[in-house]
């Protein structure tokens, strides 16, 4: 027993002063360090050179983007105007949004979100993120769809500019100081790609291949 003892001391002292962790890929450039169970902090010099480059992340968000915008976009080209007020009614689907309703609402908060990320007030006609009223018509909320990428598209052009101003916004989770431009972007695009997936369904539904899933 006591030599099991002696063997347990003798590991764990050994881990605990040769115990390294190093994260130089850290913004700050900050390696932690410890040592015989002290944690110290340090600048790494070979770190230094691996600030966050705000333009290449502006340039990788606008990628994706890119393909979040024209999938989205093509969905709602694909369903027939006439479809545009479906939606499904069994089961778990009784009082879900329809259709167009989806779509006005993902535009609406894509408005609300870029709002917020150039420190603008929130748009009075989005309403509870349901888009405004008059918006009714396929061709309407086309368009009120495709106007909501151009404005998140400005709001992810303007990272790294800090003349602008960020606000937080009452539908975000983020609020001051986490709200910054680029995760209010960031937030606005998940929610997008959320009912892209429920505009998806609505349209195999209704048996059409989303054009982003066709050959």
């Amino acid at each position: 027993m006591r030599q099991r003892e002696l063997i347990f001391t003798f590991l764990f002292l050994l881990g605990c002063s040769s115990i390294a962790l190093a994260q130089t890929d850290r913004p700050d450039g900050i390696v932690l360090e410890a040592r015989s169970g002290t944690a110290v902090h340090q600048q790494a010099d070979q770190g230094a050179g691996r600030r966050l480059d705000v333009q290449r992340e502006q340039r990788a968000l606008q990628v994706l983007f890119k393909v979040a915008q024209t999938k989205i976009v093509s969905a709602a080209d694909a369903m027939p105007a006439d479809k545009y007020g479906f939606a499904p009614t069994d089961g778990e689907f009784k009082g879900v949004r329809t259709f167009g309703q989806e779509v006005k609402h993902l535009a609406a908060t894509n408005f609300i979100l870029a709002a917020a990320a150039m420190g603008e007030d929130t748009p009075t006609d989005a309403g509870d993120e349901t888009g405004p009223e008059t918006v009714r018509t396929k061709a309407e909320i086309r368009d009120y769809l495709v106007e909501s990428f151009a404005h998140l598209g400005k709001a992810i052009g303007a990272i790294g500019n800090n003349d602008t101003a960020v606000k937080s916004s009452p539908i975000s989770p983020l609020k001051n100081p986490e709200a910054t431009r680029l995760a209010l972007a960031v937030e606005a695009m998940l929610h997008a790609s959320n009912h892209y997936g429920q505009m998806v369904e609505y349209l195999r539904m209704n048996g059409i291949v989303p054009p982003a899933s066709r050959p």
